[in-house]
């Protein structure tokens, strides 16, 4: 009888237990959805004087992507509670590390944006600022070989810190 009664109290235990989950969820994002409903997000044009020809619409692209799934923002072209425009302000290679004959073992790639952020319902909160993030890479590649792997990465730090510095607000 005692077995039993254990049981009993194995198996409504585990149906209580199994009938209560807790569940959050966290996009890093601290917007008040009650005053904010959507973002525009203008073309980044590469105004910088060495150009990577995708690197305009890879960036745009990946910012829209970033708010688009970590926020219930709606993307506009233009008009939205929020604003973002800029412009890709700087692509450079710079030699790194120089061996003993005067080659470069390691280069540098680094892409600083340029943005502009208004927030219509809280101006206090309006900025303009670069955002800059580098990769390395050694001799043995040409940038050809790793210009859209690094691309990527830089893009994808940049974008964090644009979505960090406008609404993420921690």
């Amino acid at each position: 009888m005692r077995r039993i009664i254990n049981i009993t109290l194995m198996l409504l235990a585990g149906w209580t237990f199994s009938s209560c989950t807790i569940s959050y969820s966290f996009s890093g994002s601290s917007i008040d959805y009650t005053k904010v409903s959507s973002i525009s997000i203008k073309d980044f044009p590469n105004i910088s004087p060495l150009v990577y020809a995708p690197l305009s619409q890879k960036f745009t692209e990946a910012l829209k992507d970033k708010y688009t799934r970590q926020t219930k923002l709606q993307i506009l072209r233009e008009g939205g509670d929020l604003d973002l425009e800029g412009e890709i302000t700087n692509y450079t290679l710079t030699p790194q590390a120089v061996r003993e004959d005067a080659y470069a073992s390691q280069t540098r790639l680094t892409i600083t944006v340029r943005v502009r952020y208004v927030n219509q319902t809280n101006p206090d909160e309006d900025f303009e600022q670069s955002f800059s993030a580098y990769q390395e890479f050694g001799n043995e590649n040409t940038i050809d070989m790793v210009q859209d792997q690094l691309c990527e990465l830089i893009i994808s730090e940049i974008v964090d810190q644009i979505y960090n510095g406008t609404v993420a607000n921690w």
